[in-house]
């Protein structure tokens, strides 16, 4: 579009050649800053996230929202021909994403090694279940078990209760912003420090395993296992969800002396700052119910809303816990563009989507185009880019190999 700023990723080509859902939110995030993504899908049948909720032939929700700013061709990796076209691809492509299983690749011809053989300047990212190595590489995984295998879910939950998934694929989302990270330093690397391409072998479990605080060192040095605490954070005290008056959840986080000496005052409760034994971090956490029961009483004898202006006016860190409908109506929510709307002639409307995380000053990401029709791009990136006759497409559509 005329006058549009050029986006800090473009002149780069990404092979997208994954499937639910962390290898292609890598492929995603890369394409929201302006690299060129083609997104490689089976011929009839396209990814797997089309046929979920929708509008129907093929675009599902989380197609046209995680398939945005993608190229679609469709492309049969299991026949011979359809390895030989992807192998010319390479040698046009800066980066690859697959979320196969180890094996797969190989199988087909396509070991990574190969690809590098014939593109030396090929960035290539393997999403795996439990990485390329080590004695589970052959095992497969979605979210919920790498979330599990990872510790995550062994510590989500009430103490008394059983472990808990997360309500959304936080595993698989953390994987992406961990892929397209580790896309970006690789290129980095080859273009600005002289280096060459390399694979990138990253385990859907590694992500939830780091951000695992203190977790390691604290059970290596203590034994003791970090079990769950419901919804109050070991160590950190008052911190919280509390039930307001009118039925809806308030969070705040009030732990340091400072802002437990401003939650005190706000709740009117200068009575606890007399207490000695509640003057220090460590003493709120001995004495935790007798501050929770002060904070769940004042909450409890409010208004979500009361509450929170109340803990806004005295800088104390607090929010609403809000579900999806709520942050449509958010002012923040808008202020941020966190959801954008975009028109789709297919649709007849427009869809709202998440928009582009994080802001940038100067090369902000865009959001082009929705997910594609499968194939939509197969003229454009077989004719145009490897330089096939329409006559030879056409033998390739019939036997099935695009």
């Amino acid at each position: 579009m005329a006058g549009e700023k050029p986006l800090p990723l473009e002149g780069l080509r990404v092979l997208d050649v994954a499937t639910i859902l962390a290898g292609p939110v890598t492929a995603t995030i890369l394409g929201d800053f302006g690299a060129e993504v083609i997104k490689v899908e089976m011929p009839g049948r396209g990814d797997t996230t089309r046929a979920g909720l929708g509008f129907g032939n093929g675009l599902s929700y989380s197609w046209l929202q995680e398939g945005r700013n993608k190229r679609s061709i469709t492309l049969d990796l299991h026949k011979p021909e359809g390895q030989e076209l992807f192998k010319r691809l390479v040698t046009k492509a800066d980066a690859i994403v697959s979320n196969f299983r180890p094996g797969t690749l190989e199988r087909w011809g396509l070991a990574p090694g190969t690809l590098l053989e014939l593109n030396p300047r090929l960035v290539v990212v393997l999403i795996s279940g439990y990485g390329q190595t080590g004695p589970y590489r052959e095992k497969g995984a979605f979210d919920r078990t790498a979330t599990a295998f990872g510790g995550g879910t062994f510590v989500t939950g009430f103490e008394d209760g059983p472990p808990v998934r997360s309500g959304y694929a936080t595993t698989d989302y953390m994987t992406a912003y961990v892929g397209a990270f580790s896309a970006v330093t690789a290129l980095y690397w080859r273009d600005v420090n002289g280096g060459q391409g390399q694979i990138i072998d990253l385990a859907l479990y590694e992500p939830v395993f780091r951000a695992s605080e203190n977790a390691v060192p604290f059970y290596e040095h203590t034994g003791r296992v970090r079990g769950r605490s419901g919804n109050r954070n070991p160590g950190v005290v008052p911190a919280g969800n509390f039930l307001a008056s009118d039925g809806h959840w308030v969070v705040l986080n009030a732990n340091t002396d400072q802002l437990w000496r401003r939650l005190a005052a706000a709740i009117g409760r200068e009575d606890l700052l007399a207490k000695q034994y509640l003057a220090t971090e460590r003493g709120r956490i001995q004495n935790e119910q007798e501050v929770y029961k002060a904070v769940e009483d004042w909450v409890a004898s409010r208004t979500a809303d009361e509450a929170i202006r109340a803990l806004d006016a005295a800088k104390i860190p607090a929010a609403r816990i809000n579900s999806i409908a709520e942050l449509f109506d958010e002012p923040q929510i808008a202020a941020r563009e966190n959801i954008v709307r975009v028109e789709d002639v297919r649709l007849g409307r427009s869809l709202a989507v998440p928009g582009i995380v994080p802001k940038f000053s100067h090369t902000p990401g865009r959001i082009k185009r929705l997910g594609p029709d499968l194939g939509e791009d197969n003229e454009a990136v077989y004719i145009d880019l490897l330089g096939l006759s329409r006559a030879e497409l056409d033998d390739l559509r019939a036997k099935g190999v695009v």
